[in-house]
This record gives structure tokens, C-alpha cells and sequence, in this order.
């Protein structure tokens, strides 16, 4: 009999070391890969600007996936304080319920305005009767006492069509739902519910196109994109102090605060534990070098050169929470960056 070992338990004890090897590799790989990923969700909006910025960056850091969605500002409110995204895109502040959600869950955040939008009141350019609105037939169309009564166009003004009104907007979980229902009836969240409602722009976008009787809102860069299929609305607030009459919104109007109420400040959060990652770090301070050209590109208006100094000095100094807690309704964005609410 030979004095030689059976071979079997050393060739399964080294087939275990390979395995306990290969699934460690694996697993460090899988770590490295999910660490190499940037989630970013939020408001449909800003999403168009966060994935042009997530495409330049990739193009200069292909081992860096970046992946944007756009499930609404309350949405991706909710995904980002459950730890689920690096990035939140936000058509308008933080709420203090969300912020609240956050803080529980042990998150805080970096908040950076990126850009200016204006709200766009659309019809059809088959509709060819509403060439300008106020701000009171605007509320008188969508406020809460509206469903089921204001129906008709000519409840609006007498010398528009006996014809059936079809509302489109943005659903419930939009940062811009929010702010219409803001501006125009005095309380986000205040609205007629009989509309047909869509997180997706483009499904507003079709809707309205394709009826004369059609009217809705949503983002100033989705009305750049479809101007062939959509006409504007100029909006008058009734203030003198603004140019005299209805004024629709643009590059100039947006920035200079005459398309009142509907212009807005655009936003990311960026996760503070999250940005302990460097390439979460180097995407976000890629972001803060944004180009005017591109804003302009994807439909909205850029900050003003002293607004953008101000947000990069905001995201070096890392300063947390919203400078909107607290803030008047009468602050500028400027004032709001310098501390000044």
C-alpha cells in the first residue's frame, strides 16, 4: 500500500480557496462597480439639464455611470431621503416635511440652484382665441372651487367659445404642480382635480397639440422643444411695476423677475454622505461649472454671473440645508445666497 495522501481532499480544499477567492474578487468588483454608479431622480423638469450634464461627464469619465430618472420632485424627494439616490433634481425647495424626512433618516444635504425656468401656459395652435390670460382668469380656471362648475370658455371670458375646456398639467408629485398651484391659487397642492394629469411632459405635450379646446402648463424648455406643435400664452399679473400688459416668458423675462408669478429657480441636492465618494464629489463640481450655452440649449436661463459666484461659494463651503426655511416670499435668489432672507 502506498504511503502517499489521497489527492481529493487537497484538490477540494483548493477548490474552496478558488471559490472563496473568486467570490471575494467578485464581490470587491461589485462594490467598486456600484460605487462607480451616481443616482440622480427627481423633478422632470431639471431633468433634462442633469442628463446632458450626466452625458458631457461620462464623455471625460466613461468608468463613471451615471444614471438620471425623473419620477417628480416629491418623488424623488421621497427616493433621496430613503438613502436610494446621490442627487435629488428639484423644480422648487425643499418642503419642510421633506426636510424633516431627510433629517430623520439621518441625511443632510447640499442645496444648489443650477438654473431659472418659467412656467408655460400652452393651447394649441389650432385654439385661436386665447392669445393672453391673467392671473385671476388663471386662478378662476384651476382653483379647487373650479371642478365640475367652470367648464366652458366662455365662463372665462364671455366672448370665447361655448366650447368644452380640456385642462392638462403635471400629476401631484411634480415640483411644478407645486409651483403653479402656488403662484396662481395661493397654496401648493390647491387644485381642480379633473384634469388630465402626467408626470411626462410629453404627454401634455400631445394632448394639448392635438385639441383646440386644450389648455395646460409645464416647463418652459418643454414649450422651446414643441414650439411647431404649441402656442404660448403671455400671462398679466396686473402689475404696472412689470411692463404694461400680458408678457410671456423668455431668457429676459425669466431672469429679470417681470414674468411674475410663474418664473423659478431650479435645483440639485446632493447627498453630503454620499459626496465622501470622489466621483460623486468630482460630478457635482463638474455640475457647478455649467455652461450658459448649455442651459440655453436644453430650454432655461442660466443664473446671473454674480447668482452662479455665489452658488459655487455655497458648494465649496458645503453648506447644508435650505436656504428657504424661514425665507420672504419677496427674497431674491441673490438675497437668499448671501444669507440675506
Amino acid at each position: 500500500m502506498s504511503n502517499r495522501r489521497p489527492l481529493w481532499p487537497l484538490i477540494s480544499l483548493a477548490a474552496t480557496l478558488l471559490s472563496a477567492v473568486t467570490i471575494a474578487a467578485c464581490g470587491g468588483a461589485s462594490e467598486r462597480a456600484e460605487s462607480a454608479v451616481i443616482a440622480i431622480d427627481g423633478s422632470s423638469t431639471v431633468f433634462p439639464i442633469s442628463q446632458a450634464v450626466a452625458e458631457d461627464f461620462q464623455r471625460e469619465n466613461p468608468a463613471i455611470r451615471v444614471t438620471v430618472a425623473e419620477s417628480g420632485t416629491g418623488g424623488g424627494f421621497q427616493k433621496f431621503c430613503r438613502n436610494e439616490t446621490a442627487i435629488s433634481d428639484a423644480s422648487r425647495p425643499v418642503k419642510a416635511t421633506e426636510a424633516e424626512l431627510c433629517a430623520g433618516a439621518g441625511i443632510s444635504y447640499v442645496e444648489l440652484p443650477v438654473a431659472y425656468d418659467g412656467l408655460a401656459v400652452v393651447v394649441s395652435h389650432s385654439n385661436t382665441w386665447v392669445n393672453s390670460m391673467t392671473v385671476e382668469e388663471l386662478h378662476k380656471l384651476w382653483e379647487p372651487a373650479a371642478q365640475g362648475q367652470i367648464k366652458r370658455w366662455n365662463q372665462i371670458r364671455a366672448d370665447w367659445p361655448d366650447a368644452e375646456i380640456h385642462l392638462f398639467g403635471p400629476g401631484t408629485a411634480s415640483g411644478t404642480f407645486d409651483y403653479f398651484t402656488e403662484a396662481i391659487n395661493g397654496k401648493a397642492q390647491e387644485s381642480r382635480g379633473d384634469y388630465t394629469a402626467s408626470e411626462d411632459d410629453n404627454v401634455l405635450v400631445q394632448g394639448i397639440a392635438g385639441d383646440p379646446n386644450a389648455l395646460g402648463y409645464f416647463g418652459l424648455a418643454y414649450f422651446e422643444q414643441n414650439q411647431d406643435k404649441l402656442k404660448l400664452v403671455p400671462v398679466d399679473d396686473g402689475n404696472p411695476d412689470n411692463g404694461a400688459g400680458p408678457i410671456a416668458p423668455s431668457i429676459e423675462t425669466v431672469r429679470n423677475g417681470t414674468y411674475r408669478p410663474l418664473s423659478r429657480p431650479l435645483f440639485i441636492y446632493a447627498n453630503t454622505k454620499a459626496l465622501e465618494r470622489p466621483e460623486v464629489q468630482k460630478f457635482v463640481e463638474f455640475y457647478m461649472k455649467l455652461d450658459d450655452a448649455l442651459i440655453r440649449e436644453v430650454g432655461y436661463v442660466p443664473l446671473a454671473p454674480a447668482e452662479q459666484d455665489l452658488v459655487r461659494k455655497r458648494w465649496a463651503a458645503r453648506t447644508t440645508g435650505s436656504m428657504f426655511t424661514n425665507a420672504s416670499h419677496t427674497a431674491s435668489l441673490e438675497d437668499l445666497l448671501k444669507g440675506m432672507h
